[in-house]
């Protein structure tokens, strides 16, 4: 049964090879998810940097949408290539692989020297990026007991959120280091880029020790007997049961990822300018400004992802309870709402608790993804069908968040003032909110997976 009904926890049990497993797979989400959220805070003075002078805020703004399209484009096709490579020559092995990309590029984006080649790294790290999750989600489901495969995945998805909270810490050591003089605003950027060229380093220790589930390894010796294919496409979109899956659960991922990257991850932005707003009100020196708002825009990182962390658990816990529909169900709606009021009402530094509210919804429905995912596919398409679910939906979500660049400029540009382009803001984030309800439709037509084993 992959719901434990019994008084055990998740975790009691296992091996120490287990634990090696879960944690290797988590390690290489979680700097995953730091690389992604040091590119959202440090995005801003990357362009600000990199684009001619005289840019306008309201033209980098659109840029930075821009710059996050490309990324997503290159984590929608790494998803696909590499959710289908690690289905036919292992998890292991290509973990390792996708865990050196997103370092090494990371890294180089800090020697970006205009636009063209920062949208090139970024595109280069996103293939790395979008390889990471459907491999690591399938090495912990095929690699520990079923028993314990719900709490795993739910836990391996939470953990990520330190991943998101520590660029939060990289972020207010930069602030700090811009508003004491001791670096520049201008290449505080480069340094936050290369923290993430650092879990380069854990490619060493999976190359070693990481190896392939027993299950895939026997599961991919019959298959090579029998003709069985492995991480297939066709197969994927050939056989009735898989499609359907495979196409709704990309519906599912696709609310999910807009309302996260379109959306929820776009609140910088909006904190930015108002503590900007609000410091030169309190007549703070500018040349203070810059350095104080990215401590803000750091910390809020830090409440939203606090607030993800605890989300994320709470999916886990309730999934196992009232099943994985019914509480996907609950999460859109809840999402919905909090995404709304957070772009609606924040205004200074004392709302900065509503970043934990917004973050509490939004991202506890990707535990339900790591969960729910691989429950829908077999052994054969696991990785395949995974990735191609939660990273494919990428590329819809690029268009959105791109056209949501697009529709935020031409309102700034009707309105008069600071407060006005702030409010126009605020209202596209809030109309793009409803986007979470779609994923009433999608969870409609996937079948509950709670209690049933996965398919063989």
């Amino acid at each position: 049964m992959s719901d434990s009904d019994s008084k055990t926890m998740w975790w009691q049990g296992l091996t120490g090879y287990h634990w090696f497993v879960f944690s290797m797979a988590s390690l290489a989400w979680l700097f995953d998810c730091l690389d992604q959220q040091i590119f959202l805070i440090a995005r801003n003075d990357a362009l600000s940097n990199l684009l001619p002078k005289g840019t306008t805020p309201e033209v980098i703004k659109e840029y930075g949408f821009t710059a996050t399209s490309i990324f997503l484009i290159g984590w929608a096709t790494g998803g696909m290539i590499f959710g289908s490579v690690g289905d036919r020559i292992g998890r292991a092995k290509t973990l390792t692989l996708t865990v050196l990309l997103y370092s090494v590029f990371t890294g180089l984006s800090a020697l970006s020297q205009g636009w063209v080649d920062f949208a090139v790294y970024r595109f280069l790290t996103g293939l790395g990026v979008g390889g990471v999750f459907g491999l690591a989600v399938a090495l912990v489901a095929d690699g520990l007991p079923s028993r314990a495969r719900t709490g795993a995945l739910g836990t391996l998805q939470a953990l990520s959120a330190f991943g998101n909270i520590t660029a939060g810490l990289v972020g207010i050591v930069m602030g700090y280091l811009v508003t004491t003089k001791q670096i520049d605003v201008a290449s505080s950027w480069k340094y936050m880029f290369l923290v993430g060229a650092v879990p380069a380093f854990l490619c060493v220790f999976l190359q070693i020790k990481l190896k392939e589930p027993e299950a895939w390894v026997a599961a991919r010796k019959e298959g090579r007997a029998t003709g069985v294919k492995f991480g297939s496409y066709g197969s994927l979109f050939g056989e009735d049961e898989w499609r359907k899956s495979a196409l709704f659960g990309m519906l599912l991922c696709i609310v999910g990822v807009i309302g996260v990257w379109g959306i929820g991850f776009m609140s910088p932005e909006l904190v930015k300018d108002v503590i900007t707003r609000n410091l030169r009100g309190q007549g703070i020196e500018e040349s203070d400004i810059p350095g104080m708002t990215k401590g803000w825009v750091s910390f809020n990182m830090i409440c939203q992802n606090i607030g993800a962390f605890c989300g994320m658990l709470s999916f886990t816990w309730l999934a196992q309870i009232i099943g994985r529909k019914k509480t996907f169900a609950i999460g859109f709606v809840a999402a919905m709402l909090a995404t709304i009021g957070y772009f609606q009402f924040f205004n200074g530094v004392n709302d900065i608790w509503m970043s934990s509210v917004m973050g509490f919804c939004q991202l506890a429905l990707f535990a339900g993804f790591a969960i729910y995912l691989p429950e829908l596919f077999p052994l054969r398409l696991r990785s395949t069908g995974t990735s191609f679910c939660y990273n494919v939906g990428r590329f819809v979500a690029a268009a959105g968040i791109f056209g949501l660049g697009k529709f935020q400029t031409y309102l700034a540009q009707q309105a008069d003032g600071v407060d006005g382009k702030i409010n126009s803001f605020r209202d596209t984030c809030s109309y793009m909110s409803v986007i979470f309800l779609f994923g009433l439709v999608a969870i409609y037509f996937l079948p509950e997976t709670k209690g049933r084993e996965m398919p063989k």
